[in-house]
């Protein structure tokens, strides 16, 4: 369990959408399954598992994805932001919610990586890739690379 006091709040890029959780989630882990990576185009999705009742939604409107035959994908209608993930039989009464979209993701820190079977090769050393702390001009990214 992961000791999280008190509330979290986060939402979608646009700020259409905003969600609270409250109290301990019952994991965080990072997914680096084909679906989420393909449904994020992201190499792997952050998910902080809560109970439904621990979730709550409090501005805007989603739209859902069924991206298999239980599982299904919600994200902002007006931004395309994917915000969370529900499977009435994979994870009963649980919100997985895609950590990135919290206002404060630092507070949650994730606690394993999963699905690592279909991990992208790189993924496992990208630790060791030179680092920026902003976007850096094309000239000063081309001498970062050609190192």
């Amino acid at each position: 369990m992961i000791d999280a006091e008190g509330t979290l709040t986060g939402g979608c890029h646009c700020g259409a959408i905003r969600y609270t959780l409250t109290g301990t989630p019952l994991n965080h882990t990072l997914c680096h399954c084909t679906d989420c990576r393909r449904n994020s185009g992201a190499p792997m999705v952050g998910w902080a598992m809560y109970q439904e009742q621990a979730f709550s939604l409090d501005m805007g409107e989603v739209a859902t994805y069924a991206s298999s035959e239980h599982a299904r994908r919600h994200f902002c209608i007006q931004c395309g932001t994917g915000l969370f993930y529900t499977n009435a039989v994979l994870i009963p009464g649980c919100v997985d919610v895609q950590s990135a979209t919290l206002d404060e993701p630092d507070k949650l820190p994730p606690q394993m990586q999963i699905q690592v079977a279909d991990r992208i090769d790189w993924m496992a050393c990208v630790h060791e890739l030179p680092t920026a702390e902003r976007y850096p001009d094309p000239a000063e990214l081309g001498r970062i690379l050609i190192k």
